[in-house]
């Protein structure tokens, strides 16, 4: 394996700031949701996002599951649930299925905190439920799946400022459509680069080769003979230069195009066309 060179960069000033935003948003809602990538079960997951929701219930989504293998995934489910105490639900972008099981457990979620409003005299309201992840797990994909048979602004609500405006999906449940967003603090290397191979660190941080490069090393090492069938590499390393002489994709003197071939392995792997895979092990 060639030398690491690879490192991502990210800045605390945004990350305070967008924790103090969630911790905000979060004295507004009875439960979260958190999506996560379902091929990044832990490492899409904020570091410290027990620390962050405190008893706030949560439901985790292990979103765009359709990327993954199914056994493999459901395997992942069960860890996850006795990892966080918290349920486990697959997902994915492509098709609803799944959408009145989502909407029914953070109902179930909301209730207790509804008893105990209810206990002080108060009348019965829908559950408030807020959806939160890193950067391109498809937070935004969950939240237009909820809210596409009901998109009816119910305002802003006693103590919740204007810019925070509530959608209600049906009568028992409304979803603050200004989703708190996780941060990336990501003190783990291999964690960072793992979100850099799925897109969801800013392509500011970090350039396609290297990352591009890391990411077949990874493959070659977790699932080599995918990979190698779908580039045509047998014997030889698995590398972009072999991979762009393999597909002739040369500049100008006949050398391997690096850029153009490093672009469309992380294009590849983000659209699933090498194979379905989980990138994290799980933890002994």
């Amino acid at each position: 394996m060639k030398e690491n060179k690879l490192h991502i960069h990210w800045y605390p000033g945004h990350i305070a700031k967008a924790e103090r935003k969630l911790k905000e948003q979060l004295s507004l809602v009875d439960a979260v949701i958190e999506v996560i990538d379902a091929r990044l079960p832990l490492s899409s997951s904020y570091t410290n996002i027990t620390g962050l929701l405190g008893d706030k219930p949560r439901l985790i989504l292990l979103n765009k599951s359709d990327l993954t293998e199914r056994t493999e995934i459901k395997s992942w489910v069960r860890v996850l649930e006795e990892k966080y105490k918290s349920p486990v639900l697959l997902c994915d972008a492509k098709n609803s299925k799944d959408l009145n099981i989502i909407i029914k457990k953070a109902i179930e979620l909301s209730e207790p905190r509804i008893q105990a409003i209810m206990k002080k005299g108060l009348l019965r309201r829908p559950a408030r439920v807020m959806v939160v992840g890193m950067p391109n797990v498809g937070k935004s994909s969950i939240i237009n799946k909820l809210t596409k048979s009901s998109k009816t602004k119910i305002g802003a609500k006693a103590g919740v400022t204007r810019q925070q405006q509530w959608v209600r999906i049906n009568p028992q449940l409304e979803l603050l459509d200004t989703p708190g967003i996780i941060p990336m603090r990501q003190d783990d290397q291999q964690a960072a680069k793992k979100l850099a191979f799925v897109n969801s660190i800013s392509e500011n941080a970090y350039s396609n080769e290297p990352v591009a490069q890391e990411l077949l090393e990874m493959l070659d090492e977790k699932y080599s003979s995918e990979v190698r069938e779908y580039y045509g590499i047998e014997d030889a390393e698995m590398s972009i230069e072999n991979i762009a002489l393999k597909r002739n994709w040369l500049i100008s003197g006949g050398a391997p195009d690096i850029t153009r071939t490093a672009a469309y392995i992380l294009r590849d792997f983000r659209e699933g066309k090498i194979g379905k895979f989980i990138l994290d092990d799980m933890e002994a």
